[in-house]
């Protein structure tokens, strides 16, 4: 092992750090276990402030390991410190191997009991419950050296009772693989969606009309605070097939004058994955266009400038942007011009490409990325 890859093995990162606490304090509190070579307080660039994070280098692996043995979850100017090793290769960190998620912790549950209930599985590089202004949010994570110990925690601790709530333990799984399952996800579902049905449907009579296509495990209007019906509700069939027929026959049909909208009920997740690919496809649909009506115009005669360039090409339709490209108050020979409109852009290169502006024939493409 090379000198700078056994310092680098000899680094803990130090988190949940008070902002008040200095690179002094920590320096006297771990050279009680080993030689330091080193301690760095993260800061922000501006204001020099603590991130609440901090890196310490060992002389020794052994006395790393024993600071994070005996130290972890010390706490320091009132607040509990945790400690991990200091992971620098970022593509391990964002794999995914060995990361578990963890939720219906109970409040009660913080990064020290985590990581003890944990920690007989394997090597723990990281754990964290994740908390607000409030408290703990009642999940978490805890990321493993390797794989087999996940594998081996999720075996044990899922469906285990801790501190009165029943834990749910599984493989983490970043936000761009859940919307992915979820796109890819096979569309059998049995909860359905309706709405804008009046304030005289109430629960009984959803009930009447629904399930003469199957068995009803529950049937809600939902209600506002002061119990009026806000024209929505909801009907689980015991069967997707049931559901299905329901959604087929139901939507766009009259309940008491109202015409309904009735389809599958959709987790807060597959919506928001379904709102954000729309976004994202509108946001491409604009850009695409903002491209389609620029123009790039090369070869340009040193005496054509902006002015020049709006007035030959303002016949064409409106322009939003004209610029010559100057160097040194000089023409640098090309520029490009922004209409409002695709249409214009494609009639002025239509018209203009090649055509003799100044001393020169124009050089025109369209702004596109191919």
């Amino acid at each position: 092992m090379s000198l700078e890859a056994k310092y680098r093995a000899a680094s803990l990162y130090v988190g949940d750090l008070h902002e008040d606490v200095t690179e002094d304090m920590l320096f006297r509190k771990f050279s009680t276990v080993g030689p330091v070579l080193s301690i760095r307080i993260c800061r922000d660039l501006i204001s020099q402030r603590s991130l609440g994070y901090a890196y310490v280098n060992f002389l020794q692996v052994n006395d790393a390991q024993k600071a994070l043995v005996t130290m972890n979850f010390d706490v320091i100017k009132g607040k509990s410190i945790r400690l991990m090793w200091s992971q620098r290769d970022a593509c391990l960190r964002r794999s995914g191997v060995g990361n578990v998620f963890i939720k219906n912790l109970d409040k009660s549950i913080d990064n020290k009991t985590l990581y003890e209930h944990f920690s007989p599985f394997g090597t723990i590089m990281s754990s964290k419950v994740m908390t607000d202004g409030e408290g703990s949010k009642g999940y978490g994570f805890v990321h493993y050296q390797d794989r087999r110990a996940a594998d081996r925690a999720i075996e044990e601790m899922n469906g285990k009772l801790l501190r009165e709530s029943t834990l749910f333990v599984a493989r983490f799984k970043s936000r761009k693989d859940r919307e992915a399952e979820l796109r890819d996800k096979p569309t059998e579902f049995t909860n359905v969606y309706i709405k804008n049905f009046g304030d005289d449907v109430d629960d009984e009579k959803l009930r009447e009309v629904f399930s003469k296509y199957g068995q009803t495990l529950s049937v809600k209007v939902m209600k506002d605070a002061t119990g009026k019906s806000k024209g929505f509700g909801f009907v689980s069939f015991d069967s997707h097939e049931a559901a299905k027929n329901a959604v087929e026959d139901m939507n766009g049909q009259d309940i008491n004058g109202q015409t309904i909208f009735v389809g599958r009920a959709q987790k807060k997740v597959e919506r928001q994955a379904e709102l954000k690919e729309m976004f994202e496809q509108m946001k491409k649909e604009r850009i695409r266009a903002r491209q389609a009506a620029k123009l790039y115009i090369k070869n340009l005669d040193d005496t054509i400038d902006d002015e020049t360039l709006r007035k030959e090409f303002s016949v064409f339709g409106s322009i939003c942007r004209v610029k010559v490209m100057q160097e040194a108050g000089q023409s640098k020979g090309f520029g490009l011009i922004c209409f409002f409109s695709p249409e214009a852009a494609a009639k002025a290169m239509a018209e203009m490409n090649g055509r003799i502006l100044g001393s020169k024939p124009l050089n025109i493409a369209l702004g596109q990325k191919h």
